[in-house]
C-alpha cells in the first residue's frame, strides 16, 4: 500500500510526519509524494492561524476530490485544538489528534477492516509523558529535525498552542542519545533540535537544553547542531556561555520577538520587555563570532495603534536582524485575546505587514551583500540542478556552488561572489 504526507506548519510537525512515515514504512507501506497516487493521504495540520485552518480544509477537500477512492487522514494541531470542527470535515476518513498520531498504523488497519469513518482524538492532560516516538532517518536528507520537547506553559494571550499541544514535557536524554546515533549512522550530518517551547526542554527534570546539545556534539558523524525557535526570557547567561564552548554548535538564534513595543508585549502576555530583548541580542553578539539572529514579528495585534506599530518597526530595525518573519495577527477562538475582540482591520494589518516586510528585507539584503568577497564554510545538502549544489553556512545563509562532483554532505569553504533572490552564489 502507498501513503503520502502533506505537512502544514512548523518543524515539529515536519518531525512528527517523518515519525509517522517511518512507522508506516516499517509496516510495509511505500511512502510517496502527495502528487502521486496513494491509498492514504495524511494531512498533518497546523492551527496557529485562521489561514492555517483554511489551508487544512482546502487540502482535505482537494485530496478527496482528486482521489475519491483513497482514504484521507487528518491529524495534527487542528483536530487537537478544535475537535468538533475537525469532525465536521466529513471528507476526512480518519481524524486523530497529535497526542496519539503514533497510533496511525493501528487506525489504518482498523479502517481497512471496517471501511468506516474513525474519530480518535484524545485530550491532553496535565502530567502527560513525552511521546518517545523517534526517527532513525529523515528521508535521506543531510539535515534532520529532532523533536525533544512538546507543549507550552506560557499562555500568550493570542496563542492556541497550549490547547493544541498541552503542557511542557521532554524527551529523555537516553532516548535522544540513541536517536542521534541512528541518525548519524544513516548519513545525517546536521541536527536541528526543535520543540513547541524548545527553551523549556527539561523543565521539572534533572537535564536541560545544554545537555541535549552536548549529546548531539558527542555523536560521531554529526557535523553541525542548530536550535529551533527560542523564547528570549529563557536564554540565560549560563546557557550562552555553555553553548559558546560546544564545538559543533552553529551560532544561529531564532528568538521570537512578536513586537518591539512594550505596551503590545504586555497585552500579548509576553514575559520580557523590548529592552531586555535587546540586551540579549547584544550578549549573543558578544559571545559568538558572527552569529545570526532571526525572529518572528506580529503586526496588528489587538489595540496596536499606529504609534505602537512605528515603535515596533523602529525597534526591529535597530536590532538589525538577519531575517524577519512577519505576519498579521489572526484571532483564535478560545484564547484570551479573542475575548477582547480584534480592533485592527484586515486592510490595516496587511498595510503594516507590507511596511515591516519591506524594511526588514532591506536589512536582509544589505547583510547578504556584505558577504560578497568573503570566505564561508558551507555544508551542502542537495543538488538544485545538474552540477549546482545548495547548502548553508553556519549562520544559515543559503549558498549555491557549481561542482563537477557530488558534494552533498561535504563542508566546503568557498567565496561568495554574488547575491540573487535571497541566495548567495559562490566559487
Amino acid at each position: 500500500m502507498k501513503a503520502a504526507f502533506y505537512t502544514l506548519g512548523c518543524k515539529v510537525n515536519q518531525t512528527e510526519s517523518e515519525c509517522m512515515a517511518e512507522l508506516l514504512s516499517k509496516a510495509g507501506f511505500e511512502i510517496v509524494s502527495p502528487n502521486e497516487e496513494a491509498d492514504f493521504y495524511i494531512i498533518n495540520s497546523c492551527t496557529v492561524t485562521a489561514t492555517a485552518d483554511q489551508k487544512t480544509r482546502q487540502n482535505i477537500r482537494k485530496f478527496k476530490r482528486k482521489h475519491p477512492d483513497s482514504a484521507v487522514i487528518l491529524t495534527g494541531c487542528m483536530p487537537q485544538a478544535f475537535p468538533e470542527e475537525a469532525k465536521a470535515l466529513t471528507e476526512a476518513d480518519i481524524v486523530l489528534g497529535n497526542k496519539n498520531d503514533c497510533d496511525i498504523l493501528s487506525l489504518i488497519n482498523q479502517y481497512n477492516i471496517t471501511k468506516s469513518r474513525i474519530i480518535d482524538i484524545n485530550n491532553h492532560q496535565t502530567g502527560d509523558k513525552f511521546s518517545e516516538c523517534s526517527i532513525n532517518g529523515f528521508g535521506g536528507r543531510i539535515r534532520a529535525f529532532v523533536k525533544i520537547e512538546d507543549g507550552c506553559d506560557r499562555f500568550c494571550s493570542y496563542c492556541i498552542i497550549p490547547k493544541s499541544r498541552g503542557r511542557v514535557r521532554s524527551k529523555s536524554p537516553e532516548v535522544l542519545r540513541r536517536e542521534i546515533k541512528e541518525l548519524a549512522e544513516n548519513s545525517v550530518k546536521e541536527i536541528v533540535l526543535v520543540g513547541i517551547n524548545l527553551s523549556a526542554y527539561g523543565k521539572g527534570e534533572d537535564f536541560n537544553l545544554i545537555d541535549a546539545v552536548k549529546i548531539c556534539n558527542e555523536a560521531d558523524g554529526i557535523k553541525r547542531i542548530r536550535l529551533g525557535s527560542l523564547e528570549p526570557d529563557h536564554i540565560t547567561d549560563e546557557i550562552l556561555t555553555e553553548l559558546s564552548k560546544i564545538e559543533k554548535f552553529c551560532p544561529q538564534f531564532h528568538i521570537s520577538l512578536q513586537s518591539g513595543c512594550n505596551k503590545t508585549l504586555k497585552n500579548m502576555n509576553r514575559k520580557y520587555t523590548a529592552e531586555e530583548y535587546k540586551t540579549l541580542c547584544d550578549k549573543i553578539r558578544e559571545a559568538f563570532d558572527n552569529p545570526s539572529i532571526t525572529t518572528d514579528v506580529m503586526v496588528g495585534f489587538n489595540e496596536e495603534t499606529e504609534e505602537d506599530f512605528i515603535e515596533s518597526l523602529n525597534f526591529v530595525k535597530s536590532i538589525g536582524f538577519e531575517k524577519v518573519h512577519t505576519f498579521p495577527y489572526s484571532e483564535r477562538k478560545g484564547t484570551r485575546a479573542s475575548q477582547i475582540g480584534d480592533s485592527v482591520s484586515k486592510a490595516e494589518k496587511e498595510r503594516r505587514a507590507s511596511i515591516m516586510i519591506e524594511e526588514t528585507e532591506k536589512i536582509r539584503l544589505e547583510y547578504m551583500e556584505s558577504l560578497i568577497g568573503q570566505s564561508v564554510c558551507v555544508l551542502f545538502e542537495n543538488e538544485i540542478e545538474n552540477g549546482i549544489y545548495q547548502g548553508y553556512t553556519e549562520n544559515y545563509i543559503p549558498v549555491r556552488l557549481k561542482s563537477d562532483k557530488n558534494i552533498i554532505g561535504e563542508e566546503i569553504t568557498c567565496t561568495v561572489e554574488a547575491v540573487k533572490d535571497d541566495i548567495c552564489f559562490a566559487n
